[in-house]
């Protein structure tokens, strides 16, 4: 009997660690990066021409509701993106990507950062509905890039951190209702 009473417990517990459902993906309401805790700042549904592309979650070590805090220093922190559309070919990643950096820089910024952003976009496959991509932004300065559970890379720079976080954070974001709800601030 005490074991039941143990197993029941247990699982009762386990809805609290989920901070969200988002269309029925589950959204922890932490993650552990570097051996720190970030905490759940928000998350929301990309959309696009009234189809759902993926569940973005963006995680901060202190809740923050302005994306210029975010954007003046960017790490720790981590974007999770979980796709749930049947599936997003690798070659309109690579578009969004890049049209996403040259919405929200400068020329010359954008031409500072070109070189890497080619590297950035190789790392893509294409997705299906359940693949998760995270981007972990370190406080070394480097964006590490981690798909399907598998690390498959990382960046240098804090301009680049800035950068893939204006894609989301931006004046123009990809989406700005998943701009909001990023921004919540919990």
């Amino acid at each position: 009997m005490k074991y039941i009473t143990v197993w029941v417990s247990l699982f009762l517990l386990l809805p609290s660690a989920w901070a969200a459902d988002i269309d029925g993906v589950s959204v922890p309401d932490q993650v552990v990066l570097q051996g720190e805790k970030l905490a759940l700042n928000g998350a929301g549904m990309r959309t696009k021409f009234f189809f759902d592309i993926y569940v973005g979650a963006l995680y901060l070590e202190k809740p923050v509701s302005h994306a210029a805090a975010v954007l003046a220093k960017p790490s720790p922190a981590r974007v999770s993106m979980v796709i749930v559309y049947s599936e997003v070919d690798k070659g309109k990643l690579i578009k969004g990507w890049t049209s996403g950096f040259k919405k929200n820089q400068s020329k010359a910024s954008f031409g500072a950062l070109e070189e890497r952003l080619a590297v950035f976009n190789q790392m893509f496959v294409d997705l299906e509905k359940g693949d998760r991509i995270n981007f972990d932004f370190l406080t070394s300065g480097q964006t590490r890039v981690v798909i399907k559970g598998k690390q498959v890379g990382s960046i240098e720079g804090v301009d680049f951190q800035q950068a893939l976080l204006a894609v989301w954070l931006g004046d123009k974001p990809a989406d700005n209702d998943l701009k909001q709800a990023m921004l919540k601030g919990k």
